[in-house]
């Protein structure tokens, strides 16, 4: 086959794949999908599941193979080329999505389909065809032809702006350096970030240490140097990180967001919404804007005292009222005075290969799966590894790619994403591959890379959507593993995992002293489990602001008159923060999140979810953590399901009632009663 992009019958063949391949297999699979589908209307007289459905699914499955491998290689390798290629197919394939889902023969067929499935018992089949009438109705499927232009219009221009968001985010970030020269500025931080600093300013022919701005940089500056104005640098470029105030116009994201905001809102009432926000809902849990609003103010609410609290002892132990950059360095002196436990010590037990080995040990443990590394797999990067899981009966299940290490270019934060679906349809099998990124400090000189606490429960977080990913019995790939799961319930598996990242028996599974071989100590454990919810309540109204922040900009947002961003931000500021932030703080002008990624009038997610994650790991605690029967209840009624159910439905066939906020305040230390 002459475009190896075009080769979906096996794994991507990253060694072959370059950028001029994407366009023209794009615009062939686009071309041959649009004359299958013609076919598919023209002779299909009394359309069923198996002659209609099961050929579309297919087709959405093939394009998704041979879209991850393009969306994925600009997000990891800061390559012009490939971020061109994917600038140049975005359109097409937002084209050809909205006109899928506006083609009103298909919908009719499908509306057809889920009359006959009245009385089926396919539970699957059943949901896999309401998914999609739901879906078609929410693309404009019933609007007059001018009405659909003007929504397709808008998901074109949608798809180009969102992606020029994160573009300026990823461009302002890899252009920002800091040279220092003066040791003395360096004080306080830890001996393998020095080095790394040191390194990247001899690949550049420069004495002293270079920081850039990547995550691993920004945390560590943050946490321990001594120097108040290198903490308030680095800060004020983590938070004008694509404004006007980044150095460079042309990675100004403020009229990219007015123009998100207008077209998201436009799309919306075009197909009978009063705001995104209740667009948004129509795909969620929740079931009113009012729910949501409600929910996180409760929340704030019975957090506020717990904050307030915090903050006052905070600022008694340092002895000064701390702005934004002194937080995060004055909890970590705190914790070090209080629970005589800090970051650094715990990094030197998490070599990132034993944190790994020791998250397979538990999944195994958990779930009776095996991971397994295999050398001979193509990746796009020498710290790209592949690993297969198998089951009990030692079937190979699925698979995932791990890239694990920051790097220049690649894309900031952490996430999975799809590679491959699970399908079984017509006798042909695929099994479900995914991708785990993250950005963790990348290893030194003899290969040892050292993770905070914090990157083992952003890890365990991130292989939580993964095993919902590989886990998945469901055989449609529109409703496999995290497909057709509702937004606000997709964070359920991933929040779920990092509790077990505070568990003493796992961590010391998952540790091991590069010089020693020893495990974490008990006794240093126990420090850590005490220092647990220092600082929660601040957390808890820091991820609230950002909840309210993204829902209010899209529930209020006026056409006519729309509130400038960061008014909006410092509206809901005043609400729910305790601290006071520098008038230079753009932190929206990089909230990828919601104006580049899928969490748009959904950020409350986060909070919504990690209710049912407590809720459901408290089930745990109650029969031990490790219990059989509790962890083959999960599995099957949550991570197996995919979107073939409704998810409260199965969230109470797993845990026999409801979930409530109680476990969730409780883990964070604040009182419930």
């Amino acid at each position: 086959m002459n475009n190896p992009l075009l080769d979906t019958s096996s794994l991507p063949r990253f060694g072959d794949i370059r950028p001029d391949h994407v366009l023209p297999a794009i615009q062939a699979l686009i071309s041959d999908h649009r004359n299958k589908l013609d076919t598919l209307l023209n002779e299909n007289n009394n359309p069923s599941f198996e002659s209609l459905v099961v050929p579309v699914e297919l087709m959405e499955h093939e394009l998704g193979r041979v879209w991850s491998p393009i969306i994925h290689l600009q997000s990891v390798l800061g390559s012009n080329d490939w971020r061109e290629a994917y600038n140049q197919a975005l359109p097409l394939l937002t084209e050809h999505g909205t006109e899928i889902s506006q083609n009103a023969r298909l919908q009719n067929a499908y509306a057809g389909v889920g009359e006959s499935l009245a009385d089926d018992d396919n539970e699957s089949h059943r949901s896999a065809v309401d998914h999609a009438l739901r879906d078609f109705h929410l693309a404009g499927v019933d609007l007059p032809e001018a009405d659909k232009q003007r929504y397709k219009d808008i998901m074109q221009e949608l798809a180009g702006t969102q992606a020029s968001f994160e573009h300026n985010v990823q461009d302002a970030m890899d252009a920002w350096f800091l040279r220092i020269v003066d040791e003395g500025e360096l004080s306080g931080l830890p001996q393998q970030a020095l080095d790394r600093a040191a390194e990247d300013a001899r690949a550049k022919n420069l004495d002293g240490w270079l920081w850039s701005l990547d995550y691993p940089s920004f945390d560590v500056i943050m946490k321990h140097a001594h120097d108040r104005r290198l903490r308030e640098t680095m800060y004020r470029a983590w938070t004008t990180r694509g404004s006007e105030l980044c150095g460079n116009p042309e990675w100004d994201n403020s009229a990219n967001m007015e123009k998100i905001l207008a077209l998201r809102h436009e799309a919306a009432n075009l197909v009978g919404f009063n705001s995104y926000a209740d667009y948004s809902l129509a795909t969620k849990m929740a079931g009113s804007v009012d729910d949501v609003l409600g929910f996180l103010r409760r929340l704030a609410a019975r957090s506020r005292s717990a904050a307030e609290h915090e903050l006052t002892e905070l600022q008694k132990f340092a002895g000064m009222k701390l702005e934004p950059w002194d937080i995060t360095f004055w909890f970590e002196k705190y914790k070090q005075a209080r629970y005589s436990v800090s970051n650094e010590e715990l990094r030197q037990y998490f070599p990132s290969r034993t944190v790994i080995n020791g998250l397979f040990a538990l999944a195994a443990k958990l779930y009776g799966v095996e991971l397994i590394e295999l050398d001979d797999v193509e990746v796009w990067h020498e710290d790209a590894r592949y690993f297969a899981i198998r089951n009990e009966s030692d079937d190979v299940i699925g698979g995932f790619y791990a890239d694990i290490y920051a790097r220049n270019g690649k894309r900031n934060g952490a996430w999975i994403d799809e590679c491959i679906g699970r399908k079984n349809l017509n006798g042909k099998t695929s099994l479900p591959v995914g991708y785990l990124v993250c950005n963790f400090q990348p290893p030194d000189e003899n290969g040892l890379s050292l993770l905070t606490h914090d990157d083992v429960v952003t890890l365990f977080h991130e292989f939580g959507h993964m095993l919902h990913h590989l886990l998945t019995r469901i055989d449609l790939p529109s409703i496999s593993g995290i497909n057709g799961v509702p937004w606000d319930a997709v964070e359920l598996p991933s929040q779920f995992m990092e509790n077990f990242a505070w568990s003493y028996e796992v961590l010391r599974k998952c540790s091991a002293h590069p010089e020693t071989g020893e495990p974490l100590p008990r006794a240093l454990f126990d420090k850590l489990a005490q220092s647990r919810n220092a600082g929660a309540g601040l957390a808890m109204l820091r991820q609230l602001e950002l909840g309210m922040f993204d829902f209010r900009l899209h529930a209020e947002y006026s056409p006519d008159d729309p509130t400038p961003v960061l008014d909006m931000l410092n509206s809901v500021r005043d609400e729910v923060s305790l601290l006071q932030h520098p008038a230079y703080n753009r932190m929206p002008h990089a909230f990828s999140h919601i104006f580049a990624g899928g969490y748009a009038a959904g950020y409350y997610s986060y909070k919504w979810a990690e209710v049912l994650a407590a809720d459901a790991f408290s089930a745990f605690e109650n029969a031990g953590i490790f219990d059989p029967e509790t962890a083959r209840r999960f599995r099957h009624e949550i991570l197996e399901v995919g979107g073939s159910r409704d998810i409260m439905d199965a969230y109470i066939a797993f845990r026999g009632r409801p979930p409530t906020i109680d476990a969730l305040l409780r883990q964070n230390g604040i009182r419930t009663g």
